[in-house]
């Protein structure tokens, strides 16, 4: 009878152990998605911001002012896309199905 409620208990901890691990997994693919998200609107603007860090660097000035520029247009692009709000519609005339 000991030995019945034992393996029981093991059990029950097999599936405690396996929700925590369902739920970290969870958390780290929206942390992923989210990531992503954000690379997709402002990888421009930190690709020409570390242009600009190493162009000033290398002592090229008038490339580090240009580079920078470049990155306060791609962050303000950015920014208004970020804004923007898309729905159905939007995608139905991307894709030329309307």
């Amino acid at each position: 009878m000991e030995r019945t409620n034992r393996s029981k208990s093991i059990a029950g901890r097999k599936n405690h152990l396996g929700q925590g691990m369902t739920e970290y997994i969870i958390i780290v693919a929206l942390v992923a998605i989210g990531a992503i998200a954000v690379y997709n609107f402002f990888g421009h603007t930190v690709q020409n911001q570390m242009a600009a860090v190493a162009n000033g660097l290398a002592g090229q000035s008038g490339a580090a002012t240009a580079a920078e520029a470049a990155a306060t247009t791609s962050g303000t692009s950015a920014s208004t896309q970020a804004r923007t709000a898309y729905g159905l519609n939007d995608f139905a005339n991307q894709t030329g199905n309307h």
